[in-house]
């Protein structure tokens, strides 16, 4: 059930007052608010995808190398 804080204000101020409903609808905004800003802090930006994409290639590589030589000392062993 979406409801808007207007919606939540009216219905409020018919059961508590207004007074009470407007200080309850401006603390509930502004909890929203600040539950929406601490969760796009925490989101990853282009950069830091970009960053994470350059580690995770370094890594392939370094470890499809070790593989590599690893068979290769096998083959040449037998």
């Amino acid at each position: 059930m979406n409801i808007t804080i207007t919606q939540l204000y009216t219905l409020l101020s018919e059961k508590v007052g207004k007074e009470t409903a407007e200080s309850l609808t401006t603390y509930i905004e502004a909890k929203i608010e600040h539950s929406v800003v601490d969760k796009t802090q925490h989101l990853a930006s282009k950069a830091d995808l970009a960053n994470a994409k350059t580690d995770m290639i370094k890594w392939f590589v370094g470890l499809f190398l070790t593989l590599a030589l690893m068979i290769i000392g096998l083959y040449l062993k037998l």
